[in-house]
């Protein structure tokens, strides 16, 4: 299970999750767009990853950005580290009630600074394979993001707040 200790309280967050696969979670697409940082993960059963796991993410900047485009939602999933950007992008679309976020990353890239030094396609998963976030909740007011993933595992970002001119 879940400990108050690993981030949201452990029954709330569950209670939500439970709430959100009967009525759904009523997030939007529209709702979606910016830059999400990861802050906390939960392995598939609800416990804490190993010591560290969370912190070494925040360190590395791991994020989620989506933006909207022609097909749904643009995806990009990303680390970086000493000026090096480890980035996953593709396509996302918004499915069922809870709603599941199914995705596919269609090119890699690494580069440092802004040079680029390697890109490469990807192959399509199966569509039965594509990965997905079953999206639980979206704290307007904590600007956070929970969803479980494909693997089971749990996830928040915390919404990035854009920069003022």
């Amino acid at each position: 299970m879940i400990s108050a200790a690993s981030g949201p309280p452990a029954a709330a967050l569950l209670a939500r999750e439970r709430q959100s696969r009967r009525e759904g979670s009523g997030i939007q697409i529209e709702h979606l767009p910016g830059c999400w940082m990861l802050q906390q993960t939960w392995n598939r059963n609800g416990d804490a990853p190993a010591p560290g796991t969370a912190t070494l993410l925040r360190w590395l900047q791991a994020s989620l950005i989506l933006s909207p485009c022609d097909q749904g939602l643009g995806i990009t999933n990303q680390v970086t580290l000493a000026g090096f950007r480890l980035r996953f992008s593709g396509h996302a679309q918004l499915k069922g009630s809870r709603p599941l976020l199914m995705f596919s990353f269609t090119s890699m890239e690494l580069s440092w600074s802004s040079q680029l030094l390697l890109q490469r396609s990807l192959p399509s998963p199966q569509p039965q394979r594509l990965p997905f976030f079953a999206l639980i909740e979206l704290n307007e007011q904590q600007g956070t993001l929970t969803a479980r993933g494909r693997g089971g595992g749990l996830a928040q970002w915390s919404r990035l707040k854009p920069e003022a001119p």
